[in-house]
Parts: structure tokens; C-alpha cells; sequence
């Protein structure tokens, strides 16, 4: 059966319902399930915080007996192996949905396309649509599958004269007040946020979400940090008991990593400079998605050992002027690496999203 507008239309839909629990489903995606028949929404769905129930589940119950010969629009293919629940697959067939749309294939091995040759093998009519849109969307959990780390977003801010900030002046604002507040929203959405201790230093910043309504969900915060000269009395530290803080150093002293210990700290011992260790240290711990906040030279070796998956660029009409700090990437490098697939306007602020040109996963 070939797609229709009314199909890119519920699969929009989707997608948008997806993000409702975006950061807040563990280390499986965020995946929204719409149950349509007669053209009419009967069910929907979007995997529960911490991973379960999954979104056909929860969209299944709800629409019950209306399911029946209905359509099924699924963001990521329907799970097909047996875990804490039985597969997402057989819930659909027992339901009598008879047709699903899907955006995604998983490529969790347990599943990759195992969950739709089951649908099909029982007379369910499979079609795919809005692929790219999808993948843009489950590219934390994708980057995950496929590469084993998290994604990595970069946040930068940036002036008219091209400056990221003012040399020696700790943190400055750049961006107006609705900018800022989208990047809580960003925080709000990642599993940690990382920075250099050279941020912190002059910064003295708390790392946390502090929008009204996901004050709970602040990321876990990762400090860069060598020589291991973060403060007991910082600002990351004081605020430990809102969101968890990580610190990577290859400073073993034991007295002084006893006296973070006490405080529930944790530390990674790890070269700085090694970005795939550590990201693969993070991984291993649940993390999924990690918004890299900066400082230019965190942003450069991220950028340099080509560990950036999307960027957002908050660009203002301030000027820094003379002792400013550049902005860390060069236009020919985001030209060649990257595209912008959403422009916000936040009162005179622009913020360009850009995500990686294949976004580093497998292409069908």
C-alpha cells in the first residue's frame, strides 16, 4: 500500500508526541505510537519514563477493541525478542491492527527487522515513511546502537562580531533571555551535560534545568577536569543533592578524591584528551545523549576528533569587540560535515540546528 498525505500527516504527529519524554526514558528511545481508524486518533502512546511500557503498549490499551483493522503509526519498529514483557510485535497482531507505519528500523540486533518480518509474516501490511525525520529525532538511541557512545550535541553561543565570549571575564550573556531559556530545555532533554574545569573556574556555573516544571530534571553533570582542581566549595557541588556530578581526572590523589567521595562525587580516573575512552565509560553508565555546554577548547576536541553529532548555534547581535574569545568552528567545516535542519528566531537571537550530513548511521 503506498503512503499517503494523511499518512505524513499522523506520522508528524508522531513524531511531535515523541518528544514528550525525550531524556526521560533510560537507555531506550523515546518512541510515540498513534492507533488510527477512520481517519481518527483511538490510541496513542509514548514509551513510559524509564523505558517501560513501551509506546505500542501503552497505545494498544488504550484504543482497545477500536484497534481492530485500524492503522498503527510507530516512530521506531516494534520490539520482536522477549525481555521483561513480551515483544511489542504480538501485542500488534493479537490487537488486529492491519496496517503499520513505521519511520525507523531498530538496529538493536535483537530486533533489526525482525520486529517487522513478524508483522508481515502475519498478513500485517508494512510501509515506511518520514525516515530521515525519524532518525533525526532517534539519534541519540541510534548513535547508541550503532557506535556505542552517546550522541553529542554541542551548545554554543556566539555574537555578531563572531566571539563566544570576553577573555579573563568569566561568563558574559551573549544571547537574550529566551535563548537561554532553550538551552534548559536542551539540558532538560540530554542525559549529562559536559564542561571543561576552565568553565567552572571562571563561570562558577550550577550546570542545572531551571525551567518551571523540569526543575527535576537536570542531567547528570560532567566536569573535565585533569588536574583536579574543582573547588569543594563550587557552585556543582553545593547543588550535588539536584543532579549527580561526575568528574574526569587523571589526578590520583587519594586524599583529595576522599573528600569528594564523602560528598556522593563521583570520579572517572581517564585521559581528558581521549573523547572516545570517555565517552565510552559514559556510555556503559546509562548515558545516551551529552550536551557539551563548553568551553572553546572542550568545543575544538570534540569538533577535532570528529565526536560531534548536532550543534545548536545561538547567534545574537551583541558585539564582544576587542579581548573577545573566537568561535570554535569554521563555516567550511559546517558546510562540508553538517546541515541545518531547523531555524528558531528567539526575540532578536537565531538559533541554527545542525545535525551531521549521514548522521553517522546506517542509511537505507
Amino acid at each position: 500500500m503506498s503512503v499517503s498525505v494523511l499518512d505524513a500527516r499522523f506520522m508528524s504527529a508522531a513524531l511531535r508526541f515523541s518528544r514528550w519524554h525525550t531524556g526521560l526514558t533510560a537507555t531506550n528511545p523515546s518512541v510515540a505510537c498513534l492507533i488510527v481508524k477512520n481517519d481518527i486518533i483511538v490510541g496513542r502512546g509514548v514509551t513510559a519514563c524509564g523505558g517501560r511500557p513501551h509506546a505500542e503498549t501503552l497505545a494498544l490499551e488504550e484504543a482497545k477493541e477500536k484497534s481492530q483493522g485500524a492503522t498503527a503509526y510507530v516512530t521506531l519498529e516494534p520490539c520482536s525478542h522477549y525481555g521483561q514483557v513480551p515483544p511489542c510485535a504480538k501485542y500488534i497482531v493479537e490487537s488486529g491492527v492491519k496496517r503499520v507505519v513505521v519511520c525507523v528500523d531498530d538496529p538493536d540486533l535483537r530486533v533489526s527487522g525482525e520486529g517487522l518480518q513478524w508483522l508481515l509474516q502475519n498478513g500485517i501490511i508494512v510501509d515506511r515513511i518520514m525516515e530521515r525525520e525519524g532518525k533525526i529525532l532517534l539519534d541519540p538511541y541510534l548513535t547508541r546502537q550503532v557506535k556505542n557512545r552517546p550522541h553529542v550535541t554541542l551548545k554554543i553561543a556566539v555574537s555578531q562580531d563572531n566571539m563566544i565570549g570576553m577573555i579573563g571575564c568569566g561568563s558574559i550573556p551573549i544571547t537574550g533571555f529566551i535563548s537561554r531559556n532553550q538551552v534548559h530545555l536542551l539540558r532538560a532533554q540530554s542525559d549529562a551535560i559536559l564542561v571543561g574545569i576552565g568553565t567552572v573556574l571562571s563561570d562558577n556555573p550550577q550546570l542545572t534545568c531551571r525551567l518551571n516544571g523540569l526543575n527535576d530534571r537536570s542531567p547528570v553533570r560532567v566536569i573535565l577536569d585533569p588536574h583536579f582542581k574543582l573547588s569543594l566549595d563550587s557552585q556543582i557541588i553545593k547543588t550535588r543533592s539536584l543532579a549527580p556530578v561526575i568528574i574526569v581526572t587523571e589526578n590520583h590523589d587519594p586524599v583529595l578524591a576522599l573528600s569528594f567521595k564523602k560528598k556522593n562525587i563521583d570520579i572517572i580516573y581517564c585521559d581528558c584528551h581521549h573523547l572516545e575512552r570517555l565517552l565510552a565509560i559514559l556510555v556503559d553508565r546509562g548515558i545516551t545523549s551529552l550536551l557539551v555546554e563548553g568551553g572553546a577548547m572542550v568545543s575544538r576536541s570534540f569538533v577535532n576528533a570528529q565526536l560531534v553529532d548536532s550543534i545548536f548555534i545561538y547567534r545574537s547581535k551583541k558585539v564582544i569587540g576587542k579581548g573577545g574569545i573566537s568561535f570554535p568552528l569554521e563555516e567550511e567545516y559546517l558546510e562540508k560535515n553538517f546541515i541545518c535542519v531547523r531555524r528558531d528566531y528567539f526575540g532578536s537571537d537565531v538559533c541554527c540546528e545542525y545535525v551531521r550530513k549521514n548522521l553517522c548511521l546506517r542509511e537505507s
